[in-house]
Parts: structure tokens; C-alpha cells; sequence
């Protein structure tokens, strides 16, 4: 077995379920029965995933017209849920980081079916040989192997001594950054080359599709009247993907289709990191606003 291959076959699923099962860890059922308490917020949010994000993905690969492997990949990444990533910005934005704990687990979950149905999609759309031959089936199981199944155990800990796993989760979410930028770190040097050849396509394709998934989806949260901490959350869960599950999947097929996931990895962290700037001032003084008009409130 060589380099590339253990790396796609071993290490790259390895290192993705480390994520989930940390992301398990912060999760609790009620993350997942927030949708009937709060629906508006999750189901715009969720749309935003499942639906907007992908197609955006579609129209940024065909306005760069990039090679159909490239263009497959672009899409697969569009497709991929929110990560662990989404949950600590929002919260250093001061955006709603119950909705996006509750975005990131209800999208992981849909991603059993939405990652293998626009993945098909986009081959055939885009047709590429690469892929072509891969049953869907098989990638649903891989799908559901790398991030339901860790994701479970995570909660079953929390759940069995909750004490435990909330002492635990800072240390284990520093743990999974550190292995989501190895992942990345790992996906551009099995692929050194083809990532500096097409450097320059890839990087305006993957900034496009960052910069517009979040613009069109704090737009969209805004315009449905959602406040600002709740569309400060929704739009970094478009930003801000499970890169890794993108980079496994894609690599297990061909590792082509790794690539814009990797360099999309890397233009988020300052595009994200950028907006959790803004943002956590614009969410710092309406807090400290609504707190103001709540002392002047009369008593009632």
C-alpha cells in the first residue's frame, strides 16, 4: 500500500472521525429537538446547507469553467456539512452557537444522503470519468462509518457522564484543529503538484464560493428577520464546511477530488476568522444595547 493510499484509506477517516467524536461531545438530544422549538432559524439555516450551498458550488465551477475532476470536488465540498470550525467562530463572534451546534449536527446527519446525491449529480452534470465507476451505496456507508457512528459515541459520552465530557471538550476541540489542518496540511502534500499547477483556478473558484456562500446566506437569514446572532451563525456554517469529510470522501475516489476542498480549507480560516472579527462587534453592541433598553424598561 503506498503513501497515497494510506493516507486516503487510513489516516484521512481516522482523523475525520477524531472530529465527530469530538463534535459528539457537545451535543446533547436537545440539539436535536431544537428544530421543533426554534424552526425558523434551523430550517433557513438548513436550506442554506443542503440546497443553496451546493448549488452555489455548481454555478462558481462553471463561471471558472474548471476541469471536470476540479469542478466535481468544488461541488462535494458545497455539499459537506458545517464543521466543528463553524461552532468555535460563531461563538468567538458572539453569533446564536446553540443554532449552530444544532446546524452542524442535523447537516452532518443529512449528509449520509446529501453528499452522495449532488456528488452523482455532479458527475454526471460535469461529466467526468472520475468517480463514475464508484457506487453511491458504498459511499453512503463510508459516509455514515466516518461520521454518524463517531459522532453517536461521542453523544453516548456525553450522555453516560456528561461532567466528564464537558471537562474533556475544550482540550479535545484544540485536539480536532490541530488534526483538521494536518488533514489539510496532508491533502496538499500527497498532491503537491496539481495543487501548484492549478493553484491560481482553484483559489479564485474556492474564495468565490466561500465569500458569496456566506454573503448570500446572511442576506437571505436577514431578509427572513432573523436577528443578527442568529444570521452571524447560519452564514458561518455556509463559510465554514467540514472540509475533512469533503477530503475523505473525495480522496477515497480519486484524489483529485480532495484538492479544492484543501485549498477552500485554507482561504476560510481568514475569510471566516475575518468576519467573526466584524461580527463580534456588531453582536457585542446590540447585546450591550438590548440590555440597555431592558434596564430603562418600566417594571411591570
Amino acid at each position: 500500500m503506498n503513501d497515497t493510499s494510506v493516507f486516503a484509506t487510513v489516516l484521512l477517516p481516522l482523523a475525520l472521525a477524531l472530529i465527530m467524536g469530538t463534535l459528539g461531545l457537545t451535543l446533547t438530544p436537545a440539539d436535536f429537538t431544537r428544530i421543533f422549538k426554534r424552526p425558523r432559524g434551523v430550517l433557513i439555516g438548513l436550506a442554506n446547507l443542503v440546497l443553496i450551498s451546493p448549488l452555489l458550488a455548481f454555478a462558481v465551477a462553471e463561471l471558472y469553467d474548471l476541469e471536470p475532476a476540479f469542478a466535481v470536488g468544488l461541488v462535494l465540498l458545497g455539499a459537506s456539512p458545517g464543521g466543528t470550525l463553524a461552532n468555535f467562530l460563531t461563538h468567538l463572534a458572539r453569533g446564536d452557537t446553540a443554532l449552530s451546534i444544532t446546524m452542524t449536527a442535523l447537516s452532518s446527519v443529512a449528509s449520509v444522503v446529501t453528499v452522495p446525491l449532488f456528488l452523482t449529480l455532479a458527475v454526471n452534470h460535469f461529466n467526468s470519468s472520475v468517480g463514475s465507476d464508484v457506487s453511491m451505496l458504498g459511499v453512503v456507508a463510508r459516509v455514515f462509518a466516518i461520521t454518524i457512528i463517531p459522532l453517536a459515541i461521542g453523544m453516548r459520552i456525553r450522555a453516560r457522564n456528561p461532567v466528564r465530557a464537558i471537562a474533556l471538550e475544550p482540550r479535545a476541540r484544540r485536539v480536532a484543529f490541530v488534526v483538521f489542518v494536518a488533514v489539510v496540511v496532508g491533502a496538499v502534500i500527497n498532491e503537491f503538484g496539481t495543487v501548484t499547477d492549478h493553484f491560481t483556478e482553484l483559489a479564485l473558484a474556492a474564495l468565490t464560493l466561500n465569500v458569496a456562500a456566506m454573503t448570500i446566506s446572511f442576506s437571505i437569514a436577514r431578509l427572513a428577520r432573523l436577528d443578527e446572532r442568529q444570521s452571524t451563525a447560519i452564514a458561518m456554517e455556509l463559510g465554514v464546511h467540514n472540509a475533512a469529510l469533503a477530503i475523505a470522501v473525495g480522496t477515497s475516489i480519486d484524489d483529485l477530488l480532495g484538492i479544492p476542498a484543501a485549498v477552500y480549507s485554507v482561504f476560510q480560516l481568514f475569510t471566516a476568522g475575518a468576519f467573526a472579527r466584524l461580527m463580534h462587534r456588531r453582536n457585542t453592541v446590540g447585546a450591550d444595547d438590548s440590555l440597555a433598553a431592558g434596564a430603562r424598561a418600566p417594571a411591570s
